[in-house]
């Protein structure tokens, strides 16, 4: 019992004694949490601007990384435009380290060795214009002091790091750059204007920014988003730390076809050339859909010198003239006032009409008399249209007005080019703008009115597409790291301008135009095209007559099955007749015939046969097994097999056109003739009956050096000549 006591109370002294040590760490531990409690609270509020100090000394300010800017391809994904980095390089003269004496005296490092290696470098100063360059700016203590003109590549300034005294840090050479962004397009001044350009400087915002065209309109998808990049004192040393990560800008797939946009360039470069012109316009659509294949614009820079200018083709306001006139006769054929036979007597070629004299461009030879309306658009004559239209709207010229407007004349086509213009055709009723006596007859041949290129296109390109407007486009796709995120598709703006009847009415007048009138020279053996030609005079300060002309032709191609619509607009041409149809009409039919031979094809069984064609081979002579074999895998019938021997040799009978099979005979001792044969058989006869055998040239034997039927001299050498 008194063990059992003992034991006990030797478990109760332990027990106490690990409840005091639990008790004693508790308290250590409650200790040490508040004094960390304590030191937290003192750091977080007492010494916090301290420790911010401190921390601000371990680390060096954030910078953005610039994005790398999204591509503009070609329809068939060939690079248009892409952004390469470019480097302004400068000198601090008053850098804080700059090492002076050891830039004027030193002869590793100095600037006498600095000067050879940029003259040999850049080239455009001579060693010793770089040292006056380099000391000018010494003298000045500059800041900002350019060590080159212009900018650099990557590369160059890599190199430039390695040259004497340049290679010292930044603080002591003073040596620093300032990054551009510059946008190379590959193929050019190619639809250049179009596609756009950016600003070249890096915004506060860390991207680059578009300037006009497709870089301007799509300016936010291209551009993508900056990163964040810092610096921090990590173990003593300087690493930078990448806090976010930049977002490259997404890709744009253009409507642009490259082959076509080059023959559409060159063919008007030649023709402003030919008649030395201030600038041209041209564009090519799809006709079906509405994408735009080609557009170029080109602008006199100096004499024989045209380069890209402003996008005249969508900005320009223009009074488009002549082929304006299928507009209004459309509008009243589909009003019932006239039918395409109806007569209109155009006189001499002179009419007056409320004080105003009217004239059409044959008045100096008598003009036309009387016409019909389709003549009337054939040969393009402005008093022919003018008194159709009269006829019909002159007492009510809002229903004139209100009908182009249901033609789709005035149309929002929403072209994604920020500055596209849009047309103007003034109403009766609007009072902003002045409506005169003369507006009706004028307006109906292309004046007092005013419409962009692009518009008149869309216009033909709906009486090419069967009376459907389809809205023109330049981008086919978005793309994000080759994926696409959003497409384009044909959007219609008018499902019918007109009805079928009025539709194939016009059409027929535009063959017409091409075929008897003022198109003939847009005419075509190789391909039919259909259009109407305009020539207008350009106002000038409210004058006409001292800007000089503008000519153009609209229309499509090929004119039976409508692939590409087209119009060319020239300006202020200096040599020859300003004419519509020799002048823009030529583009346009170069550039037709090229597309035609390059893009257009025709199904093999639709194509007539060419009478020039050989259908049956020029077959070698040989073996007669071989020979028959080869026919009959080409499944050519022979006309009559009446061959007895083992070597035939073939004829042609040309006005059969049929194979038929000769004999040669081969006779032991005695030369064969191996005309006609390929150098395997040649060569096996002759020297199986003993002769040794040289060749010259390839394909059928043409001559042997010895004549057949001659006894055969053994080991004798025949030289048979090959073609």
């Amino acid at each position: 019992m008194a063990e059992e006591n003992k034991i006990e109370n030797n478990k109760e002294v332990k027990n106490g004694r690990i409840f005091l040590w639990y008790l004693i760490i508790v308290l250590i531990l409650s200790v040490l949490a508040a004094m960390i409690v304590v030191k937290a609270c003192t750091i977080a509020f007492v010494e916090k601007d301290k420790w911010l100090e401190l921390a601000n000394g371990l680390k060096r300010p954030d910078h953005r990384i610039l994005p790398s800017r999204g591509n503009i391809y070609s329809y068939d994904m060939k690079l248009m435009a892409t952004s390469v980095p470019r480097y302004y390089t400068y000198m601090d003269f008053k850098a804080d380290g700059f090492l002076r004496d050891t830039f004027l005296y030193s002869k590793r490092n100095g600037l006498d060795s600095l000067a050879i290696y940029l003259s040999h470098k850049f080239r455009d100063r001579t060693p010793a214009g770089y040292k006056a360059h380099l000391l000018r700016g010494l003298k000045s203590k500059s800041r900002q002091y350019p060590v080159c003109d212009g900018r650099v590549s990557y590369a160059d300034l890599k190199e430039m790091k390695t040259y004497p005294f340049l290679r010292l840090n930044r603080f002591k050479s003073g040596f620093y750059t300032k990054q551009m962004v510059q946008r190379e397009k590959p193929f050019g001044s190619l639809a250049s204007r179009t596609i756009g350009d950016i600003y070249g400087e890096i915004d506060t915002s860390g991207v680059t920014k578009g300037k006009n065209g497709l870089e301007l309109q799509y300016d936010s998808l291209l551009r993508g988003e900056p990163g964040i990049n810092s610096v921090r004192r990590i173990g003593g040393r300087w690493t930078n730390v990448t806090e976010k990560e930049p977002v490259e800008g997404m890709d744009i797939r253009s409507t642009i076809d490259i082959d076509i946009q080059d023959i559409t360039e060159k063919s008007l470069l030649d023709m402003l050339k030919k008649i030395d012109a201030a600038s041209g316009t041209a564009i090519v659509m799809e006709v079906a859909t509405g994408e735009i294949k080609a557009i170029t614009n080109l602008g006199r820079i100096r004499e024989g010198v045209y380069g890209e200018t402003m996008n005249h083709a969508v900005a320009d306001e223009i009074e488009p003239g002549s082929t304006f006139k299928v507009a209004s006769i459309m509008v009243a054929l589909e009003d019932g006032v006239c039918q395409p036979g109806d007569t209109v007597d155009v006189g001499n070629g002179i009419y007056m009409y409320k004080g105003s004299r009217m004239t059409d461009h044959n008045m100096n030879k008598g003009g036309y008399g009387k016409i019909t309306v389709e003549q009337a658009i054939w040969y393009s004559s402005n008093i022919g249209v003018a008194k159709t239209i009269l006829k019909g709207y002159e007492q009510n010229p809002t229903k004139f007005v209100e009908g182009l407007y249901r033609i789709g004349m005035n149309a929002d086509l929403r072209v994604d080019i920020p500055g596209a213009g849009r047309a103007k055709i003034r109403r009766p009723d609007d009072t902003t703008r002045y409506w005169s006596k003369t507006t009706l007859p004028w307006m109906s041949f292309g004046y007092e009115t005013q419409i962009p290129p692009i518009s008149t296109l869309a216009f033909y390109n709906a009486i090419a597409n069967e009376g459907k407007m389809v809205r023109p486009y330049f981008v086919k796709e978005i793309l994000h790291r080759g994926k696409t995120v959003h497409s384009f598709s044909p959007e219609v703006l008018n499902s019918a301008i007109c009805s079928e009847q009025t539709l194939h009415i016009i059409q027929q007048m535009l063959l017409g135009v091409v075929e008897q009138g003022t198109g003939k020279a847009v005419h075509s053996d190789i391909i039919q095209i259909a259009g109407k030609t305009g020539t207008a005079q350009i106002a000038s300060g409210g004058v006409y007559r001292r800007a000089g002309h503008q000519v153009a032709f609209a229309g499509y191609f090929p004119a039976e099955k409508p692939m590409y619509s087209c119009i060319v607009v020239i300006r202020q041409p200096r040599i020859g007749y300003p004419s519509g149809g020799t002048m823009s009409g030529g583009v346009v039919k170069t550039i037709a015939e090229k597309i035609y031979s390059s893009h257009i094809s025709i199904p093999v069984e639709e194509m007539l046969p060419d009478s020039t064609a050989i259908r049956l081979p020029m077959a070698k002579a040989g073996e007669k097994r071989a020979v028959e074999n080869v026919l009959d895998k080409l499944d050519i019938q022979l006309n009559v097999d009446s061959s007895k021997t083992e070597w035939v040799r073939i004829n042609r009978e040309k006005e059969k056109n049929n194979l038929e099979l000769q004999d040669i005979r081969i006779i032991n001792g005695l030369v064969p003739s191996v005309y006609g044969m390929g150098a395997k058989d040649a060569v096996y006869l002759l020297e199986s009956a003993g002769l040794r055998v040289t060749l010259s040239g390839s394909g059928r034997v043409t001559a042997q050096s010895i004549r057949p039927g001659t006894r055969v001299s053994k080991g004798q050498t025949i030289l048979l000549t090959l073609k």
